[in-house]
C-alpha cells in the first residue's frame, strides 16, 4: 500500500466521505481539512471580490500548518496517511479567485510554504459532472453553500483537470464517479478501494466502472 494517499476533487465530490471510511478500514492517519472552520468562507460566497485574497491565504496557512504537525509528528500505530485534500488545491482556487497582482504575490508564498510539505505517493481525483455536484452540494445542505453557481464548479474543476494534466512525476488516478454512490452501494464503495489500492506507474490513470462490473 502507498505510504500517502490524497484523495482530491471538486466541491462536493464525496472526498471526506471516502478518505474517513477508507483510513478507518486500512488503519491509516486521516487528515481532513477544517474548511468548516474558517470564518472567511461563508463571506467569500456572499463576496467573492472582496474575501478571495484573505480567504485563500488563510486556507494556505491553515493546510500548511495541518500537514507541517502531522509530518513531523507521525503516528507510530498508523503505517499509512490518508488525506482528503492536496496543498496544490491551495494553488489551483487561488488561480481562479485572484486578480493577477494577488495571485502573483500568492504564488510566491505558495512556493515557499509547498517546498516543505511532502508530496503524496498516489493522487486520486473523483470526478463528477456539474450536475452531480450540484446535487451533492444541495443534498449536504451547507447554507453558504447553496449559492454556488456553476460557472464557479466549472472552473475549479477547468483547474483541477489542468493542473493534473500539467504534473508528470506523480502517480495520479482520476477515477470517473458519476454512475457510483460509494456512500450507500456496497460494491461501488469496494471497487473503488480496489481501484485505489492498486499499483500505478507514474503519470494519470483514467478509471470507469464497467456497467456489467
Amino acid at each position: 500500500m502507498y505510504n500517502y494517499i490524497v484523495i482530491e476533487g471538486n466541491i462536493g465530490a464525496g472526498k471526506t466521505s471516502l478518505s474517513t471510511r477508507m483510513a478507518s478500514e486500512l488503519n491509516a492517519s486521516l487528515i481532513l481539512e477544517q474548511f468548516e472552520e474558517n470564518s472567511f468562507l461563508p463571506k467569500f460566497y456572499e463576496d467573492p471580490a472582496r474575501y478571495s485574497f484573505p480567504l485563500e491565504l488563510s486556507f494556505l496557512a491553515d493546510r500548511y500548518q495541518q500537514l507541517k504537525n502531522h509530518f513531523n509528528k507521525p503516528d507510530l500505530f498508523k503505517s499509512s496517511t490518508l488525506a482528503d485534500y492536496f496543498i496544490f488545491k491551495s494553488l489551483i482556487f487561488a488561480s481562479r479567485n485572484l486578480e493577477p497582482l494577488e495571485y502573483a504575490l500568492y504564488t510566491r508564498l505558495f512556493t515557499i510554504v509547498s517546498s516543505v510539505v511532502p508530496k503524496p505517493d498516489l493522487l486520486v481525483y473523483l470526478y463528477l459532472d456539474l450536475e452531480n455536484l450540484r446535487r451533492n452540494i444541495q443534498k449536504r445542505g451547507r447554507p453558504y453553500e447553496q449559492n454556488i453557481r456553476f460557472d464557479y464548479l466549472e472552473k475549479i474543476q477547468n483547474g483541477y483537470l489542468e493542473f493534473l494534466r500539467q504534473q508528470t512525476d506523480q502517480r495520479i488516478l482520476l477515477l470517473d464517479t458519476n454512475n457510483l454512490d460509494f456512500v450507500n452501494n456496497e460494491d461501488d464503495y469496494q471497487w473503488i478501494k480496489e481501484q485505489i489500492l492498486n499499483e500505478y506507474p507514474i503519470g494519470i490513470q483514467t478509471v470507469i466502472k464497467p456497467s456489467n462490473f
